[in-house]
């Protein structure tokens, strides 16, 4: 079976998102003591190792083991899964979409693994702008997550039927 150009590029994608998310987390795990914050630009970029056994800034963190492993790991396998079929079966999807979509996916795979080789995923990012724009602790993985829906959704806009 050979590859198209497409799916390579799909392939790709999705392993340099898994790639630069793990080699980060790794980093971390290493040489960032756990809750040391390091401020990287002053109070407004700070790196600080948790780990965190919830889904988004935490949530579901309290929730038994059984919903922890439905809601955290089947169930995003699954829709993973589905979106991986879509992105590698609709040869329609915009390159921007294309993009978007295998950010999200090596993203959201890279959590997955780290849920299930440590039971938690590792966080350390952290921006503070004050009043005008703060997070919660963050890896590239989110970061990759994040980037993919902005581009979906700036391809929505971009490529809107008429």
């Amino acid at each position: 079976m050979k590859l198209s150009r497409r799916s390579i590029f799909i392939s790709l994608l999705i392993v340099f998102n898994i790639a630069i998310d793990q080699i980060s987390k790794f980093w971390v795990r290493n040489y960032v003591e756990l809750y040391k914050e390091t401020q990287l630009l002053g109070n407004k970029f700070i790196l600080t190792n948790v780990e965190n056994s919830g889904a988004f800034l935490g949530m579901g963190s309290e929730l038994n083991p059984t919903l922890k492993i439905i809601l955290l790991l089947i169930l995003p396998i699954a829709v993973l899964g589905f979106v991986l079929r879509y992105v590698f079966k609709d040869k329609t999807i915009d390159k921007l979409s294309l993009i978007g979509f295998s950010c999200i996916l090596g993203g959201g795979f890279a959590n997955i693994y780290d849920r299930i080789l440590y039971g938690s995923v590792t966080d350390f990012f952290h921006i503070d702008l004050g009043g005008i724009f703060r997070t919660g602790i963050f890896n590239m993985a989110d970061l990759s997550v994040t980037t993919g829906m902005i581009l979906i959704v700036t391809a929505s806009f971009i490529y809107r039927k008429k």
